[in-house]
């Protein structure tokens, strides 16, 4: 698993199971009072996570000057007094610390992600995240502003992207909102276009499996039979169409196109895990983290 580091393969356990054997024995070489932070300890409190690469380094923070060089282990030092969580046996930093640290790295949509499961866990509140975002640690100004655009009734890593990409186009929308109609529940829909009858969905690959389609049809019948109109949005047409879904925006707000709403959605995905130069930028600053062996080709 490491450079050093083996244990047995245990493909027959879930996903889940295998990551939580791994930690443990990564537990084993890291010095006492070392905890599981950044991306690491995120997917360990079972937070939603953006794009991640393949091969990600594991995270660590340790306050002991003597910390383990590994390719495909990057420990950072604890330098605040903070407090920590034990999940299944392992130690893990406080959310707070976990989103800052990831805002080092990160860009605003990938942190979006990770902020918005966290508050919808309830990991953090802004009673929490006072001491950190009002101090002046590296990270903090892109957490505040990832943070002051959050919404904890994400459901799924789409739907932040979605929303995020409505905020880009200056279209006000609603999350999570429940249509009713003479009292009869009808649908919940993802984000619901602030003064209109749109609402504007997230389609994942779920989706596309038959018994799901086949519901999803029924519901759209019953928007429809609302006076709603049902539009659904996939990540390729958010990645790789931007300027299509601007141009129908506009034209459904009745109002003239600006390039520089794309420019500011296409900045965004630019810093971001969900594009090539994004990707490339944060694997190469995790891979100075570590010695010069090759890392990314370790299990």
């Amino acid at each position: 698993m490491l450079h050093g580091l083996y244990r047995p393969e245990t493909p027959e356990l879930s996903e889940r199971a295998n990551f939580l054997l791994d930690l443990s024995a990564l537990a084993l070489i890291l010095p006492g009072g070392a905890k599981f932070t950044h991306v690491t300890g995120a997917r360990l409190l079972g937070w939603k996570l953006p794009n991640l690469p393949e091969h990600v380094p594991f995270f660590v923070a340790v306050r002991d000057s003597k910390r383990p060089r590994r390719p495909g282990l990057i420990c950072a030092r604890l330098t605040h007094e903070s407090g920590g969580l034990v999940v299944d046996g392992l130690p893990v930093e406080a959310p707070e610390e976990i989103l800052l640290r990831a805002a080092r790295d990160l860009g605003d949509l990938d942190l979006a992600i990770m902020v918005d499961s966290a508050v919808r866990l309830g990991h953090v509140n802004e009673e929490l995240m006072a001491p950190v975002l009002n101090s002046r640690r590296p990270g903090v100004r892109r957490l505040a502003r990832v943070w002051a655009g959050r919404d904890g009734k994400a459901e799924s890593p789409g739907e932040t992207l979605l929303r995020k990409f409505h905020d880009a186009m200056e279209v006000p929308t609603r999350s999570q909102v429940d249509i009713v109609v003479d009292g009869r529940f009808v649908a919940r829909a993802d984000l619901l276009v602030t003064g209109t009858q749109n609402l504007h969905e997230y389609d994942g690959a779920g989706h596309r499996r038959a018994s799901t389609h086949r519901k999803d049809l029924r519901r759209e019948r019953a928007i429809a039979a609302a006076s709603y109109t049902r539009r659904g949005y996939t990540l390729d047409d958010l990645l790789n169409h931007p300027a299509v879904l601007m141009h129908e925006f506009d034209s459904l707000l009745g109002r003239s196109h600006q390039v520089r709403r794309l420019r500011v959605w296409r900045s965004m995905v630019g810093d971001s895990l969900y594009s090539e130069t994004g990707r490339a930028r944060i694997m190469n600053r995790w891979y100075r983290s570590t010695n010069p062996v090759e890392w990314a080709r370790t299990a």
